[in-house]
């Protein structure tokens, strides 16, 4: 039986290859969930890309993941250094979490220094680019696989 890997991402991302191509890059998201697919499709994975600008959202599919997702890979944009609730939904998941970001956020504005969602990952990809997503799902293939 495959094993699923939600790929969520947060507020913003859905502008990835159009904004500020100079921190992220000139891939779309389209191009992540490509790469990533392809990926996840050659260990015998299936992966689920979503993206919402709405924090109740991705708490929702956090929520789903709880009995349909082996792992999340997450990038939850600014709410990484916002959100309680999307921590809180984290927690009461099981599965392997991985967070990504696709700049180094340590070198960036004091205020994105720190992550709500580092406390529950397995693991945190920053500064690698839209590598990192390819990275994380290494990883995920690596331990559940």
């Amino acid at each position: 039986m495959s094993k699923t890997v939600f790929l969520i991402n947060g507020p913003n991302l859905n502008l990835l290859g159009k904004r500020e191509p100079s921190i992220y890059g000139a891939d779309t998201l389209d191009d992540v969930t490509a790469r990533c697919t392809a990926l996840g499709e050659t260990a015998g994975f299936t992966l689920k890309s979503m993206q919402s600008n709405h924090e109740g959202q991705i708490i929702d599919w956090i929520h789903e993941a709880r009995d349909a997702a082996d792992a999340i890979i997450l990038n939850p944009g600014a709410f990484t250094h916002t959100s309680v609730a999307i921590f809180d939904a984290l927690q009461a998941y099981e599965g392997l979490v991985f967070e990504v970001h696709i700049s180094n956020v340590h070198k960036r504005e004091a205020f994105r220094h720190h992550s709500f969602v580092s406390a529950r990952a397995e693991g945190v990809i920053a500064g690698f680019g839209v590598e990192g997503y390819e990275l994380a799902l290494r990883r995920v293939i690596s331990l559940l696989g």
